[in-house]
């Protein structure tokens, strides 16, 4: 069900625009009809309060929590079941945020996630994107809300920015704590800066050589990272946000001396933050977690050169819940072996 659908119906039933916004407040930040100032009754029109009960068991069936796995980070990985019994995956997050799926699996097929080993099976709605974040405000409080759980947002654009629209405005969710997050697309950087809702922007980076994201992320746009981080600075400028650059450190693949040079020369002076993530470990995939003194030794050597670097641990590692690990532990499939990536030794 998308948003749109769930206002038409409204409407049908003779609700105007503040009312059909009441509804969906009510929803989208999990409160019971009868709180606040105004009342259904005193408030909605006869058809709309008559109707609220099956909307709301309809709303209810468009997600559910189907697996809690808590870590002793304090976030916890939720397997959620969609109506027609695909699952998706989301990430309760330290600090009041969660994190959500936009796909039931993912077309790039990057080579270190779990989630880009089955391929893409279908879109998730705006309304489930959405339902992702009621469940979650039902366990905790939520303040942010990332899109960096499966899938890619930039192939779900619509139903993305229309759930990002919702949770921006009724949801009372700060906008630069909406964070799309993307391996680049055209279409992203041409539609974000006209929503009325301009969310933070997380650009997935992990190396700045051409031939290398090529193999790590064989279905991406092919923009060279320069490109990726002029598109980002014009985003920049418009949001007034600092552009977040996502790099999943994988060890001996993108932790080289030749990286950390260019990750310099392209980051240091702009408006941006660079998110170094050490390889949440995936069984069957051909990478390595770097050690955490060598990721925090990396991340210092960033920062002394001018490159603000936070380094950030990935939710769940003591519970195996890499994305797509949970989902694909439930359908009981196998992870794809591939051929390592490992950077080989310089001949003499």
């Amino acid at each position: 069900m998308r948003i749109d659908t769930i206002r038409t119906r409204l409407r049908s039933l003779g609700a105007m625009p503040l009312h059909e916004d009441r509804v969906l407040r009510d929803w989208v930040r999990a409160m019971p009809h009868d709180q606040g100032r105004r009342r259904p009754a005193d408030f909605l029109p006869k058809p709309v309060r008559e109707a609220l009960p099956q909307l709301d068991a309809e709303l209810d069936a468009m997600a559910r929590v189907i697996g809690n796995h808590p870590a002793e980070d304090g976030s916890a990985r939720l397997l959620v079941a969609l109506a027609d019994g695909q699952t998706v995956e989301s990430v309760l997050l330290p600090r009041d945020g969660v994190c959500v799926s936009s796909q039931v699996g993912c077309a790039v097929g990057c080579q270190f996630c779990m989630t880009g080993q089955g391929g893409l099976v279908r879109q998730v709605t705006s309304g489930e994107i959405v339902a992702q974040v009621v469940l979650a405000r039902r366990l905790r409080p939520v303040k942010k809300v990332v899109f960096m759980g499966m899938g890619e947002p930039a192939h779900n654009l619509d139903n993305v920015l229309e759930a990002i629209e919702l949770l921006g405005i009724e949801g009372n969710i700060a906008h630069k704590n909406l964070v799309f997050s993307t391996v680049g697309d055209a279409r992203v950087f041409e539609r974000l800066p006209l929503g009325r809702v301009k969310p933070a922007l997380a650009l997935s980076l992990h190396t700045t050589r051409a031939d290398l994201r090529a193999r790590l992320l064989p279905r991406a746009p092919r923009f060279t990272a320069a490109e990726l981080v002029e598109h980002g600075e014009r985003y920049a400028r418009v949001s007034a946000y600092p552009i977040q650059y996502q790099w999943t450190l994988l060890d001996g693949v993108n932790d080289g001396q030749d990286e950390l040079d260019a990750i310099v020369d392209l980051l240091r002076g702009k408006y941006a933050v660079l998110n170094m993530i050490p390889y949440n470990t995936n069984p069957g995939l051909p990478f390595r977690r770097p050690g955490w003194d060598k990721a925090r030794a990396i991340a210092a050597h960033l920062s002394s050169r001018g490159v603000l670097t936070k380094l950030r641990d990935s939710a769940g590692q003591d519970v195996d819940g890499g994305c797509g690990q949970l989902r694909a532990r439930a359908a009981g499939g196998q992870p794809v072996r591939m051929q390592a990536l490992h950077r080989q030794p310089k001949a003499a």
